[in-house]
């Protein structure tokens, strides 16, 4: 499998009191026949953005992983694309890497920009897309957060009111769109940052869906262990921000897989064909420099 271009020159400075996470997946379909398959699913060198700093330092693949054709998409995201011959097919990757183990950034005098003065590649974080029904919420966000003064408190207001409102709970699907996910009150991760991206974008403040995963270091989630997490990122004062409406606290330990506009752009399996899965395995959990990929790592469910 080929190596992730690294983002930053070789001098970067190095990451903030670092971390290590072993973090990787095993997932496991039944294929009638031999069907295309694209995977979003490996991390790379991230060391540019606030809250997105990252290292790869190893990595393998797992099963049909090895030798798959790569590609990066429009969003700078590595895709994986193969062809899924009958039968079971099983696919994964394993990984460590350097974070760094400060809590997300929250910085609360952030300014919000005017849309005329916004870089041209954040325009389209601006629009609705296939999930993000922004124009289907345009009127609540102004109603609600429109009072709010400043870029970044207009954010925060947004991920306090999501927390209040919606209960974390099953009952969205893989076409639920962020103003079904808030006229349910029911969300998952996936919804959260769709709702919160869908208010962000209405308040014209670009807004993106982000996907990874996220250990539970210096944190307790109870009965619903993490895995696979999503999160929204939100363009302020220059930079892309994070924010996590499911959690809406400061978390430790992300590993950025990837963003796009919503999760049709990053969903971490895309099936052309009936290709059933059958069986998934996902860790990610903090460890320190004796650990490597030799060892066994420690699947959450």
């Amino acid at each position: 499998m080929p190596q992730p271009d690294v983002q930053t020159d070789p001098g970067a400075t190095p990451i903030d009191q670092p971390t290590r996470v072993r973090a990787g997946f095993s997932l496991t379909f039944d294929v009638p026949y031999a069907t295309p398959m694209l995977f979003v699913v490996q991390p790379q060198d991230r060391l540019g953005a606030t809250g997105t700093r990252q290292r790869i330092l190893d990595q393998r693949p797992l099963g049909a992983a090895a030798g798959i054709h790569t590609y990066t998409d429009t969003h700078g995201n590595l895709v994986w694309r193969t062809l899924a011959e009958p039968g079971q097919f099983t696919i994964g990757h394993d990984l460590i890497a350097e974070v760094t183990r400060r809590p997300d950034p929250v910085l609360p005098n952030l300014r919000k920009h005017l849309v005329e003065e916004l870089p041209d590649e954040t325009i389209t974080y601006l629009l609705p897309s296939r999930y993000v029904d922004s124009d289907l919420v345009s009127s609540e966000a102004w109603t609600r957060f429109g009072n709010i003064q400043g870029g970044w408190a207009q954010v925060q207001a947004i991920c306090d009111f999501l927390q209040d409102e919606c209960v974390y709970a099953s009952g969205s699907n893989s076409s639920t769109t962020a103003r079904q996910a808030l006229d349910s009150k029911r969300a998952v991760c996936r919804d959260f940052a769709h709702m919160g991206v869908a208010f962000c974008r209405a308040l014209n403040i670009p807004a993106r869906y982000v996907c990874g995963y996220l250990p539970d270091i210096e944190f307790d989630s109870g009965d619903v262990p993490m895995d696979f997490h999503a999160w929204f990122e939100a363009f302020l004062d220059g930079q892309w921000r994070t924010f996590d409406a499911r959690h809406n606290v400061p978390r430790i330990g992300r590993v950025l897989i990837a963003q796009g506009r919503d999760a049709s752009d990053v969903a971490f399996a895309t099936t052309f064909g009936s290709a059933r899965l059958t069986n998934m395995l996902v860790w990610a959990d903090e460890t320190d420099e004796r650990m490597t990929l030799d060892d066994p790592p420690r699947p959450r469910f």
